[in-house]
Formats: structure tokens, C-alpha cells, sequence
């Protein structure tokens, strides 16, 4: 079913903060942007928390809420910039006393609690750079990420702490400090709350430059261990800029990102863009629950709200209108961003929550929002929108000797989505990895692996991905990561891994697993495999697990996951020629 455009009423359409996008675009400059940021004191270069805080605790926004969070029993509490930025320089202040030099990295395994904004905030101050966990991850998740960013330093609960880290820390020998939060402190951690009261309240961020690292995003790729994303300081201008036209914020608006802070979308959106735009947001402690949510953005006055697909699917299931208990007059404006959002999506959230849901499209590489619906703009359900001012946005082929091709405008086929280099929160590098980052830039523009197509007048429409990741409810899971976990389980000779589309969590894990002889599939392997995964990947195990007596592979033993992922779909597999056992 094709959806008519969504048109927005002249009112929306006069206090938008991207009123003419054509003209915007023609007229826009970094350079000018920039003046917006006010920069350290005395010109010594760019820090992403003095922009985020510092810069209000000292003028007339240092009393007001910076974050608001509200905990597990529903009260809140408000910090405002002024004690935001002094919380945060006690942290600094704590890493200077214990050694840790600029340039280490600082990793968070937190939920979305306050200990989480002065951690982050803290560590970018004292130069550090930060590498948030999602707290839903299992053992080996965490293992592997922080062995990867040889970890100086994680702050962590006494609970995340028993159940993820006790046992592999022995394992990561770059691991000098554990930071719990709370006044018990397991043997060989410190509690953080009595360090912080004992640390300094005043604290001068040194001198930096934009180009200086600020945070390590690891993402999944389809083989090999997850990718090291580095963000520099020079970051947050585009998380600005794109807080306040993607998102379409104003001074008075409450902002509540919904995702989880151990993700980039959560780090970006609900910590430094907010904060850095002067405006409140808020943090809801636990899991989703679609009534408490529903009810979080009623009690709170949440104007502007940034979730996820999953999210919305599963409250599009509850209904077409919220429960009448929850007055959501204050939203009036709401974007989603992680996966693709199904045009069904954009015309519930017009019909239930007031507004059409706009869709956004980002990766950890491109730091920040750049193809985005925009408040003013008419919203083509389906439609990932248009590139944001300042982003040059276009679709390549690439041709058989690496190099890419341009399609024009004219040229009405699919592509794979590029971006014009240069923009300010285009990634650094990937870690310890300069040949892969190389590799993802051609003549010029920054590869996305994503295919799209763009229709006559700018719009962008996502078609798939040139890889095998799975996006699954909100996280971005290696196939190879997952296997990996599997075969360690005595049983399990082969593994493979794809995602099943699912209409409430965008796609499902499952797993193929071929046997070692002596092991017979049946119900009580295949729950004990679940479990297996469970304990060890958290939210990122398999959720379904099949038997297969052999996995389909190419000549040199590669597992083709292509050809699992056809068979479940019931598509063709393509040329079989290749596949061991098929020709």
C-alpha cells in the first residue's frame, strides 16, 4: 500500500526551526554554525562537556533542570546544569587522583541512571575517552568489548558487577579501576559515591582540539569482533545542529530519548544533544512498559520524544489511541531512529499521539542524525526523508575495481547510500583498524553499506543492507558474535545466524546449528541452547534455535547465512554452484 504524504499545518510549519529546508540548505555553513558554541576558556580548542554543561552552569540556565530522571517508583528528581557540571567535576577531578591519564578509556556497563551522566561527563572533561555498555549484555559481550578497547576504567553497579564482571575481569589485565556506584563495594572496586564526595567540586577541563577522541562506540559488523567507532569532540556541533532541526527542539522543550544510553543513539540523543542544546531531558529508569511510558510522557510534559520502531509497534498493538488517563496535549513532536520505521508507524503516531512519527536515519560512523523527516516538511510514510543542511547525501554502485560511480538524480535505481566527507561528526577511525576505515571511503564519499533509493524531489527510502547484521528490538547483533557463543556448547558442530522478520521487535535471532556426533536435537538441546546463549550474550542471544543435520557453506567452509536467510524466507538462494552440497 503506497501512503498519501503527510502535510504539516501552517502553525507547525511557522514555528518550526527549520521552516524553509531549501532555503536552509542553500545558505548553510558549519563555520556559521559553529558560532553557536561557545568553545573553552580563553580559546583553548573544544570539549564536548563544557559545551554540554559548563557553558549554562555559568550563565542564566545554571538553575535550570538539566535532567529530570525519574526512578523505578515513578518520583523524580531534577539536576539542574549548575549541579550537573559540579557532580561531573568530581569525577574528573576522582580519575586525575587515581592516575588516569587523557587518552584512556572510561567504560560505563549503567542503566539509565543519574551516576551515568556524570560519568560520562566527567570522564570527557579530564580528557578521556568514553565507551558505554548496554547493561542487558551477557559476560562475554562486555569481555570482549572492553579486552577490545583495553579498558583502564568501568563504572558499573554491585549487581551488573556480580552477575557480568566478577567473572571475566581477570581476563582484561588493562582493567586498572572498577568504580561501583552505591556505598558496598565488592573486594578490588571502589564505591563511588564516597570517592566522588571526597573529590573536588571545581575542576578546569584542559586544553583540547575538536579532532580529539571522545568516545568509542562498538558496533557490530557481520564477521570478525564488533567495530571500534571513534567520535572526536568536534562531534557535538552536528549533534547540535541536528538535535534542533531533526528533533526540532526549542529552548522550553522536554526531550525524552527513549533508547538505551549504552547505545549511540541513547549517548547522542538522550546525554550530549540535549544537554548541549540547554534544554531538559529526561531519563526514565527501567525497561520498557508501554502504560508507564504512555504515562511518563503525560506526567512529565514530555514535548518532544525520540524512540524507537520496536516501541512503537508494540504500542500500535495496545490500540490505536493511549488510554484516556494519559494527557499527551504538551507532545508535539516524535521521531524515531535505530531501524527502519514501516509507514504504518508514521500514520498511527498522527492518529494516537498527534503527530506523524518522523523517521530518522544515522549510523555510530556518521555520529549523528543526517537524513532525517523535518518538522516543517510533509512526512512520506515509508520514507527515511531528506538529508540534513550541511550533509551532502547521494547514492553510488561501486564498480568492480573499487572505485564509485554517482547516480544521478535521473537515474531512478537503487544504490548504496553515500555521504560527501567532512562533516564534523564523521568518525575518526575505527579502533586499532585503520585498513578497514580506509576502506570505507571512496573518491570522496563515506560508504554506508546500506542500499536506498531517492525519489524526484530529495527523498530517501531505505531498501536493505549489503551486510548481515540484525537489528533486533533496538540492538544491532554480529551473526558472528552469536555463533561464536554457540559453538563453544560441546553439542554444536556448526552455527548460523540470521534475523527472522518480526512485526513487534523488527527481526528475531535465530539459529542454525548443525551436531556433533552422539547429540540428537529435541525440545530439552534446544532449550538448554537458548539458555547457553542467554547466560553468556543477555539481549543479543538467539531467541529461536533450529536443527539442521548440515549447514549450507561455500568450497573453503564458510557457513552462507545468505542461504539460511532465503530458506526461511522462501526466496531463492541464488546460485547454488558455490555451496557445498548443493551443486
Amino acid at each position: 500500500m503506497t501512503w498519501p504524504p503527510i502535510r504539516k499545518p501552517d502553525a507547525v510549519r511557522a514555528s518550526a526551526t527549520l521552516g524553509d529546508y531549501r532555503r536552509v540548505v542553500e545558505e548553510f555553513s558549519w563555520d556559521a554554525e559553529r558560532l553557536a558554541l561557545s568553545g573553552l576558556p580563553r580559546g583553548r580548542g573544544l570539549n564536548i562537556a563544557h559545551e554540554a554543561v559548563d557553558r549554562y552552569a555559568a550563565g542564566p540556565r545554571r538553575d535550570h533542570a538539566a535532567l529530570r530522571w525519574v526512578d523505578r517508583y515513578d518520583d523524580t528528581v531534577d539536576f539542574t546544569y549548575a549541579e550537573l557540571a559540579e557532580r561531573s567535576n568530581r569525577f574528573a577531578d576522582l580519575l586525575g587522583k587515581l592516575g588516569i591519564p587523557r587518552g584512556e578509556r572510561v567504560f560505563t556497563l549503567l542503566g539509565r541512571v543519574p551516576e551515568l551522566y556524570v560519568a560520562v561527563l566527567g570522564a570527557l572533561k579530564a580528557g578521556c575517552v568514553l565507551s558505554p555498555l548496554f547493561a542487558a549484555y551477557g559476560p562475554q559481550p562486555v569481555r570482549e568489548r572492553l579486552r577490545l578497547g583495553e579498558a583502564g576504567v568501568l563504572v558499573t553497579t554491585p549487581e551488573l558487577y556480580r552477575r557480568k564482571v566478577r567473572e571475566i575481569r581477570d581476563s582484561v589485565p588493562s582493567l586498572r579501576e572498577v568504580l561501583v556506584t552505591g556505598e558496598v563495594s565488592e573486594p578490588g572496586t571502589l564505591a563511588l559515591g564516597p570517592a566522588l564526595a571526597g573529590s573536588s567540586p571545581e575542576y578546569e577541563i584542559a586544553a583540547g582540539e575538536p579532532d580529539d577522541p571522545a568516545f568509542l562506540h562498538f558496533t557490530s559488523g557481520t564477521t570478525g569482533s564488533p567495530k571500534g567507532v571513534l567520535q572526536a569532540h568536534e562531534a557535538v556541533l552536528a549533534q547540535f545542529v541536528s538535535a534542533r532541526y531533526a528533533l526540532d527542539l526549542h529552548p522550553r522543550d522536554v526531550l525524552w530519548c527513549s533508547a538505551d544510553p549504552g547505545g549511540v543513539t541513547g549517548m547522542t540523543y538522550a546525554v550530549v544533544a540535549p544537554l548541549a542544546a540547554g534544554i531538559t531531558t529526561v531519563s526514565v529508569d527501567g525497561g520498557f512498559d508501554g502504560r508507564r511510558w504512555l504515562s511518563v510522557l503525560s506526567t512529565q510534559r514530555v514535548s518532544v520524544w525520540y524512540t524507537e520502531p520496536a516501541t512503537l509497534r508494540t504500542l500500535m498493538r495496545r490500540g490505536a489511541e493511549p488510554p484516556a488517563e494519559h494527557d499527551l496535549s504538551a507532545l508535539r513532536f516524535v521521531a524515531s531512529g535505530g531501524e527502519p520505521l514501516g509507514a504504518e508507524a508514521v500514520v498511527w503516531g498522527q492518529d494516537a499521539l498527534g503527530t506523524p512519527v518522523h523517521d530518522t536515519w544515522w549510523q555510530a560512523e556518521t555520529g549523528a542524525i543526517t537524513i532525517a523527516n523535518f518538522a516543517a516538511e510533509e512526512v512520506r510514510p515509508g520514507s527515511m526523508g531528506l538529508a540534513l543542511p550541511g550533509v551532502e547525501a547521494g547514492l553510488v554502485e561501486r564498480g568492480e575495481d573499487g572505485k564509485v560511480r554517482e547516480l544521478g538524480r535521473e537515474e531512478r535505481q537503487a544504490g548504496e547510500l553515500a555521504l560527501r566527507r567532512g562533516w564534523p561528526s564523521m568518525f575518526r577511525g575505527y579502533w586499532r583498524d585503520p585498513q578497514r576505515y580506509n576502506e570505507s571511503f571512496s573518491d570522496g564519499w563515506y560508504l554506508t553499506g546500506d542500499i536506498a533509493r531517492r525519489d524526484e524531489d530529495g527523498y530517501f527510502w531505505f531498501v536493505g543492507r549489503t551486510g548481515d547484521v540484525i537489528s533486533a528490538n533496538g540492538y544491532l547483533v554480529s551473526p558472528f558474535e552469536v555463533e561464536s557463543v554457540l559453538l563453544r556448547h560441546p553439542a554444536v558442530r556448526e552455527a548460523g545466524v540470521v534475523g527472522r522478520p518480526d512485526p513487534d521487535e523488527g527481526e528475531l535471532v535465530k539459529a542454525f546449528v548443525a551436531l556433533h556426533a552422539g547429540y540428537e536435537p529435541g525440545e530439552e538441546l534446544r532449550l538448554e541452547l537458548l539458555s547457553f546463549g542467554r547466560r553468556a550474550l543477555g539481549a543479543l542471544a538467539p531467541r529461536e534455535v533450529a536443527f539442521e543435520p548440515r549447514l549450507p557453506k561455500t568450497r573453503s567452509g564458510k557457513v552462507l547465512r545468505r542461504v539460511l536467510k532465503a530458506r526461511e524466507l522462501g526466496l531463492a538462494a541464488g546460485d547454488p554452484s558455490t555451496v557445498e552440497g548443493m551443486s
